[in-house]
Parts: C-alpha cells; sequence; structure tokens
C-alpha cells in the first residue's frame, strides 16, 4: 500500500515544488546545459516507456522493460551538446516549450534524505510557424537525492497518457 504524501507544507514537499519550477524555468527558457550540469545526477536513469492500451485486469499498460528514450548522463549530455551546435536540424529553430507541472505529491525515498516525487506534467510545444500545438501530458515519477549541493535528479519515468505520440521527434526533455 502506498503510503500518504507528505504535507504540501512539510520542507521537503517545498524543497521539492521548488526543484520542479526552477527546472521547468531553465528547460523552458532552453538553457539545456545549465540544467544537466545543476540539477541532474551523474548517476541518473531518465526514462519514458512505451504505453499500451490495456483492459484493467492486465495492469496499467505501461510496457515493462520497452522506452522511447532509455537515457543516462552521457546520452543526455550528447543531446544537450547536440542542441548547441548547427547541427540540431530537428530543433532549429528550436521548439518553444512550456512545461507545467502540478498535483506535485512527495514522500521519503527508500534510501535516507531522498525524495520519491510524483506530479503530473503537461508539455505545450509548438515548432516554427505552426498554429496547431503539441500537447504532451502524463505523470512523471522522480527521485530527487540530495548530493551536498543540493537536490539532483537521480530517476525519472515519465508515462505519457498518450499511446501514440503525434510529434515529429523527442528532442524535448520531459
Amino acid at each position: 500500500m502506498t503510503t500518504r504524501p507528505l504535507s504540501i507544507t512539510s520542507p521537503e514537499h517545498a524543497a521539492a515544488v521548488d526543484f520542479l519550477m526552477y527546472e521547468a524555468e531553465l528547460l523552458d527558457d532552453l538553457q539545456e546545459r545549465r540544467w544537466l550540469v545543476e540539477m541532474v545526477s551523474r548517476d541518473v536513469v531518465y526514462q519514458l516507456p512505451l504505453r499500451q492500451t490495456v483492459e484493467r485486469s492486465r495492469g496499467n499498460g505501461v510496457a515493462e522493460g520497452m522506452y522511447h528514450l532509455n537515457e543516462d548522463y552521457g546520452s543526455l549530455g550528447s543531446k544537450v551538446k547536440r542542441n548547441e551546435t548547427a547541427y540540431a536540424w530537428a530543433e532549429d529553430p528550436p521548439s518553444r516549450v512550456r512545461h507545467f507541472v502540478t498535483n506535485v505529491r512527495v514522500r521519503p525515498g527508500e534510501r535516507d534524505g531522498d525524495l520519491d516525487v510524483r506530479s503530473n506534467i503537461l508539455i505545450y510545444r509548438t515548432r516554427q510557424d505552426q498554429t496547431t500545438p503539441q500537447l504532451l501530458a502524463g505523470e512523471r515519477h522522480d527521485v530527487l537525492r540530495d548530493e551536498g549541493d543540493g537536490l539532483r535528479l537521480l530517476k525519472r519515468s515519465t508515462v505519457l497518457d498518450l499511446t501514440v505520440i503525434g510529434t515529429h521527434n523527442l528532442s524535448i526533455f520531459f
């Protein structure tokens, strides 16, 4: 059974929300290098699992061991580095992105000091002169760890509500 989330008045909840809001600001402002260096653990696991439509009796529809993205610090760094070059054709000019983070629930993590954070995410994305935005909604499951210089993202699994992702690339950060 899942324990109740910590109160929104707890210092841990406030720290997690502060982390998520600053992270959204950096990503929305295309400060990906700063996000990676300041907010992401070198031991990060960053995943976007495959979603399927299944009957209730078969589970929640998240395919075990199958991912659209299964990244680590090195691959995230390569993505950031590529976006800083003239060779990021899929994102030049870059998408305009807004991260809306809501319904933040914080629980103590398995390791002392870790925070298990669940939040809802809505990513609003437009590209070039498109008049129809792309909307990506889902739930993030994060583990935040204090590595001595503040909280860092140790693990993120973003489960989108979509089974088919109608976007031309996955160059954005969730």
